[in-house]
Order: structure tokens, then sequence, then C-alpha cells
């Protein structure tokens, strides 16, 4: 089972369930490199939703990062593949962080 590494809400993510939502969000997009089979499990999940479904990609990195930190070349270039191909991105840039701009402190 695909499950996010912080899920404050309890809630697994199954990948069987993976094409019944109309709009999914992956936050912290490849913060860390993927593992195992998490690879594996996300091509499914990438699959299932493939031109059918919603999905965004929030992520710190650039997409050119991305293929190093899936992996697996074969698994990666068959997942990028899916997300890049057919999106759109933006970006957003700038020299005052969130938190700055916002007054919070770490």
């Amino acid at each position: 089972m695909f499950q996010c590494r912080n899920d404050q809400l309890g809630l697994p993510f199954e990948r069987k369930n993976a094409s019944q939502h109309n709009f999914l969000l992956f936050d912290e997009w490849l913060l860390t490199s993927l593992e195992g089979n998490e690879a594996r499990d996300l091509l499914e999940i990438v699959e299932a939703r493939h031109q059918t479904a919603s999905t965004i990609f929030c992520s710190q990195f650039d997409t050119q990062g991305w293929y190093e930190s899936i992996g697996e070349a074969t698994l990666a270039d068959a997942i990028l593949d899916r997300i890049i191909h057919d999106s759109y991105s933006l970006l957003i840039d700038g020299e005052v962080s969130m938190r700055e701009r916002r007054g919070i402190k770490k």
C-alpha cells in the first residue's frame, strides 16, 4: 500500500482506489528519494489516473532533478512520461520565502 509519509488525517491512500478520486495532491513531492517499492507503487497510481483525473505535484525541485530522485531508470521514465508530458508547470520563484513574507519565525 502506498501511504503518505506525513498523513496528518490518518487516512491511508490505497493505490487500488487511485482512480476513484477526482483530485490527488502530492505535497513536498520528492523531498526525499523514493525507496523500495515506492516507485512501482507510484507508477501504478500515475497509470491509473493518467488522462482521467487531476493530480498535482508540489515540489521545491526543478522537474529535471526528479529522474534521479525516483531511482530506477525504467520506472522513472514511465512515471515522468505520464506526469511531465501532459502537464502544466507553474514556477513560483522569489528572493523572499513565504515564511519571511508572512512573518513566520522558524
